[in-house]
């Protein structure tokens, strides 16, 4: 049977209906609950809004929240712009288990008794949430791709910026080649790999008549860091939920014993960091020597961009498990740093790496290029090859200190 576009447009409406609200997976740790859970509450906050004014609805932000005696921290999701709050208590959930977490939440995500509670409005034709947010950190970035492949539907990855819009798309296997209005988008957001460049990302149904199909939550992974929390507001109110959840009381993995490990890297008491990114690709050994050798002169902590985290240059094993890790990455998929001093060595000044040393002091730049966007972030901007470069400056760092030494005695 063909469909008309008028035809595939009106199917696409109604069924949007059977997907409703903004649920946001609560991360806590140690009885807090953690910073970039309440940056994705304050963005689902203002998106609901607008969502709510834009579509006459009364859609809600819906805050999930997993652990062992977690009901006491309800009323604060609430405070930061929860309409509602799901919570589910079992021993089982106490420490983060990728395996028990995903089927719990996929569980909550189906349930439509839940919305009995928060809006019986919708209760008739609930299914599954509309949009479904989670934190892109080591926790959110495993569960959410657990999760959305259980629910069988997109995920976007590593995300700084949201818009809810209707969108005319023409598609040659979405929509058969025929222009249809998608309403409701989300448009997921990322900086590309070179951090100039966005990319927008869409979970889009099959309209196509010969493949329908329907792609729901819409879901992503949100950087820390990407947005700011809702101011905290005491006097909001709440629908609070306790969900009972089906949980294997024989589980392939028991938790007997945890420790936190810390992080190798000390960023936050830093007052010098030194960073280097694809300017070091002529001679990527020995330039990682230089750039290490300045850093112990100034007493500076090291940091890098993130495509160096992807390991791109052949190095020494030392070298490679050294600097090119993840914990070593400043940026919006990284490390926010703030130090009085802050060295970018080789790097071009991509937006995602700014984003992570604009608060700095005072910014020292060396670069070949002099377009490159790290000038507009700079107090002083060396044009010229690091190889060049950093060997004159640790010279003079040498002769300061020897001289230092000399009149100290």
């Amino acid at each position: 049977m063909k469909l008309s576009n008028s035809t595939i447009q009106e199917t696409n409406s109604n069924t949007n209906e059977k997907y409703r609200h903004i649920y946001v997976i609560i991360e806590h740790f140690e009885g807090q609950v953690v910073p970039v859970s309440l940056e994705m509450l304050g963005e689902a906050r203002r998106l609901m809004d607008d969502f709510n004014r834009k579509y006459d609805s009364t859609e809600k932000v819906v805050a999930v929240v997993l652990g062992s005696n977690v009901r006491k921290l309800c009323e604060e999701l609430v405070t930061y712009g929860a309409d509602s709050v799901i919570h589910a208590n079992h021993e089982e959930l106490k420490y983060p288990r990728n395996d028990i977490d995903t089927k719990v939440i996929v569980q909550i995500a189906k349930d439509a008794r839940i919305i009995n509670e928060i809006s019986p409005e919708y209760s008739s034709t609930f299914v599954r949430p509309r949009y479904l947010f989670f934190a892109a950190d080591n926790i959110g970035r495993h569960l959410s791709s657990t999760v959305l492949a259980e629910l069988e539907s997109g995920l976007a990855s590593d995300i700084n910026k949201l818009v809810i819009s209707d969108l005319d798309i023409r598609h040659e296997h979405k929509t058969k080649g025929q222009t249809v209005k998608y309403e409701k988008i989300l448009e997921m957001y990322r900086p590309d790999f070179s951090g100039f460049l966005w990319t927008t990302i869409l979970c889009l149904d099959n309209k196509n008549p010969e493949n329908l199909r329907e792609y729901h939550p819409q879901g992503c992974s949100i950087i820390p860091g990407a947005f700011k929390p809702f101011e905290k507001d005491n006097l909001r109110k709440g629908k609070i939920v306790e969900y009972s959840p089906k949980i294997d009381q024989d589980p392939k993995i028991k938790i007997i014993n945890r420790r936190v490990v810390k992080r190798t890297i000390d960023y936050e008491t830093s007052k010098v960091i030194v960073s280097f990114g694809r300017g070091i690709k002529a001679s990527p050994e020995q330039n990682i020597k230089l750039v290490e050798e300045f850093a112990e002169l100034l007493g500076a902590e090291i940091g890098i961009t993130l495509p160096l985290s992807k390991k791109p240059y052949q190095l020494s094993q030392n070298m490679d498990s050294k600097y090119m890790i993840p914990d070593r990455v400043i940026g919006t998929s990284g490390s926010k740093v703030a130090p009085t001093l802050y060295v970018a060595i080789g790097l071009s000044g991509a937006v995602q790496h700014v984003a992570g040393m604009k608060d700095s002091e005072v910014v020292i730049s060396i670069n070949t290029d002099e377009n490159s966007p790290i000038i507009d972030e700079s107090d002083i901007f060396i044009k010229g090859r690091l190889e060049d470069v950093v060997p004159m400056l640790i010279d003079q760092i040498k002769k300061q200190i020897a001289a230092i030494s000399l009149r100290s005695n």
